[in-house]
C-alpha cells in the first residue's frame, strides 16, 4: 500500500486519541445517571424515534462503507454498488415486520439468540450462539482494520497504534454504559457522520465535475455499467446476499427492536433509517466507479481516499479522520455490547456461574486482544467482512423460516445450517479469488467451465444461503 502522508504520526495520532476520548467521556457521563442490567441492555425499553433512527444508521454504518463499496465497484461495476446499497438497508425494510412480531409474540426478549431458544431449543441456540459471536468478532476485527489501515495511509502511522486507541476507548465507555452509552454516542456520531459526509460529498461534486458522473464512467470503463458485464449482476446478487443476511443477524440491531419505546417507534425508526442508508452507501460505491475510471492505479480498498485526497489538502484529511473514528467507534460499541448482552441474557444456559457481567467483559477483552492482533496484519477488509458474512448467510432462511413454520423443527434446522456452512466454504475463494476448497485444491480449475471459476464469490453465497432448503423437509 503506498502511502499519501499529509499529517505527521504524531499529529494522526493526538487526533485519534483525542477524538475517542471525546466519545469516552461523553458516554461514561451520560451513562451514569442510567444503572441497572434493564439500562445496559436494552436502555430500558424507551428509545425514542430519533435517537433509534440515529443509533440504527450509526451502528450500520461503520468504516466499512469507507472501504467495501468503493471496493466492490472497482470490480463488480454497478451491480456492486446497487447490491450493497440494497442489502445493507433491506434488513432494516425486513424488521418493520419481524421486529413487530417478534416484540408481539416474545415481550420480554432481549436477543434474538435467545428468542431462538425459546423457538427451537438448547442445540440449535448453542451452534447459533457461536456463529453469532464469530461474525460479530470478525466484524469487529474487520472494522478496526479499516481506520487502522486509513490512519496508516495518511500518516504512516503503525496499525496496531491506532487498533489499541479505538479498542481501548470503546471498551472503556461500552462496557460501563452498555446499550445507553451506546446509544447516546450514536447519537453524536450520527450528526458527525451526516454533516462529515455532507462536505466531502459536496467536495468530490465541486472539484470533481468532469468526473464526478455517469458519462465518465461510461467513456472510461463502459464495462462498469454495462448489462452484458457478468459481475454486474454476479456481485450486486452477492453483495444484496451477503449484508442482507448478516445484518439479519446482528445482535446489535435486535437489541434496538427491543429497545424502542413502542412498536410505532420502532416502525418509524426503521423507515427513516432505510431512507438515509440507500443513498450513503450508493454514493460510496459510486466513488469507486469514478476512481476506477482514472487514469490512477487503484487500491480497491482505498479507492475512495484516493479518490478524495488525490489534492493532499490537510483539512480533507482531517475530516476523513474524524469520520473515521466516529463510524468505527460507533460500530465498536455496537459490537461489544451485542457480545456482551449474548453473554450475559445466555450464557447462563451453557455454563454455570455467579457473575455473567464479569463473564461477558473477560470474554469480550480477550476477543479483542485477538482483534488488535489481527488487525495490526492489515488484511483486506472486504474479505474478512465476506467471510463473516458467509456464515450468517447459511443460516438466515432456515432461521426465519422456522419462526412461522409448524413442521420445521430443530433438527431441520440444525442440519441445513450445517448443510449450508459445509457448501458455502467449499467454495468459498480464497483471498486472491482464484481457487477455492473444491475448485482449485480438492479438484483441478480445469475440470470446471471458466464461468464457475471466475464466479466462485457468487457461488459460494448462493450455496450456503439456498443448499439449506434441500433438507427443510427432513422428519423430526
Amino acid at each position: 500500500m503506498n502511502n499519501i502522508i499529509l499529517l505527521s504520526q504524531q499529529n494522526a495520532i493526538l487526533l485519534v486519541l483525542g477524538i475517542s476520548i471525546i466519545f469516552v467521556i461523553l458516554g461514561i457521563v451520560y451513562s451514569k445517571k442510567f444503572k441497572g442490567l434493564n439500562n445496559y441492555l436494552l436502555a430500558n425499553r424507551s428509545v425514542g424515534t430519533f435517537s433509534l433512527t440515529s443509533s440504527l444508521v450509526a451502528s450500520a454504518l461503520g468504516a466499512w462503507i469507507l472501504f467495501g463499496p468503493a471496493s466492490a465497484a472497482t470490480w463488480g461495476g454497478i451491480g456492486a454498488v446497487i447490491g450493497y446499497a440494497l442489502g445493507t438497508a433491506f434488513p432494516l425494510f425486513i424488521l418493520i415486520y419481524l421486529g413487530t412480531q417478534f416484540r408481539e409474540k416474545y415481550p420480554k426478549g432481549k436477543t434474538l439468540i435467545e428468542v431462538i431458544r425459546l423457538k427451537y431449543g438448547p442445540n440449535l441456540f448453542k451452534l447459533i450462539l457461536v456463529l453469532s459471536i464469530f461474525y460479530m468478532t470478525i466484524f469487529l476485527i474487520a472494522e478496526v482494520t479499516a481506520v487502522s489501515m486509513l490512519i496508516n495511509y495518511i500518516s504512516g502511522t503503525d496499525l496496531w497504534i491506532t487498533a489499541l486507541i479505538v479498542i481501548i476507548s470503546s471498551l472503556i465507555y461500552t462496557l460501563y454504559g452498555g446499550l445507553r452509552a451506546s446509544i447516546f454516542t450514536d447519537n453524536i456520531q450520527f450528526l458527525f457522520l451526516i454533516v462529515l459526509l455532507l462536505i466531502t460529498f459536496s467536495y468530490l461534486f465541486n472539484f470533481n465535475t468532469n468526473e464526478f458522473n455517469f458519462d465518465y464512467i461510461k467513456t472510461k470503463q463502459p464495462q462498469l455499467l454495462s448489462i452484458n458485464y457478468l459481475p454486474n449482476f454476479t456481485a450486486g446478487l452477492t453483495f444484496f446476499i451477503a449484508v442482507a443476511a448478516t445484518n439479519l443477524f446482528h445482535q446489535g440491531n435486535w437489541q434496538r427492536v427491543y429497545a424502542a419505546k413502542n412498536s410505532e417507534v420502532l416502525k418509524k425508526s426503521l423507515i427513516f433509517s432505510f431512507l438515509i442508508i440507500i443513498p450513503i452507501v450508493f454514493f460510496m460505491g459510486f466513488t469507486g466507479l469514478v476512481a476506477a475510471s482514472s487514469e490512477n492505479i487503484v487500491a480497491p480498498d482505498l479507492a475512495f481516499f484516493q479518490l478524495l485526497l488525490k489534492d493532499q489538502y490537510l483539512i480533507i484529511s482531517v475530516i476523513i479522520i474524524f469520520l473515521a473514528i466516529s463510524l468505527t467507534v460507533s460500530s465498536i460499541d455496537t459490537i461489544i455490547n451485542a457480545i456482551s448482552s449474548l453473554i450475559i441474557v445466555d450464557g447462563k444456559k451453557i455454563i454455570k456461574i455467579k457473575n455473567y457481567d464479569l463473564l461477558s467483559k473477560q470474554i469480550i477483552i480477550i476477543l479483542s486482544i485477538i482483534a488488535l492482533f489481527v488487525a495490526s496484519k492489515g488484511l483486506s477488509i472486504l474479505y474478512l467482512f465476506l467471510l463473516a458474512d458467509l456464515f450468517c448467510c447459511a443460516a438466515v432462511l432456515s432461521i426465519f423460516y422456522g419462526f412461522y413454520s409448524k413442521t420445521f423443527f430443530e433438527k431441520n434446522a440444525y442440519v441445513s445450517i450445517i448443510v449450508g456452512l459445509i457448501a458455502g466454504l467449499l467454495l468459498f475463494p480464497s483471498p486472491d479469488f482464484s481457487k477455492s476448497i473444491l475448485i482449485g485444491i480438492l479438484f483441478p480449475v480445469d475440470l470446471f467451465p471458466s464461468i464457475v471459476s471466475q464466479s466462485l464469490l457468487f457461488l459460494s453465497f448462493l450455496t450456503a444461503t439456498f443448499a439449506p432448503l434441500l433438507t427443510w423437509n427432513l422428519k423430526k
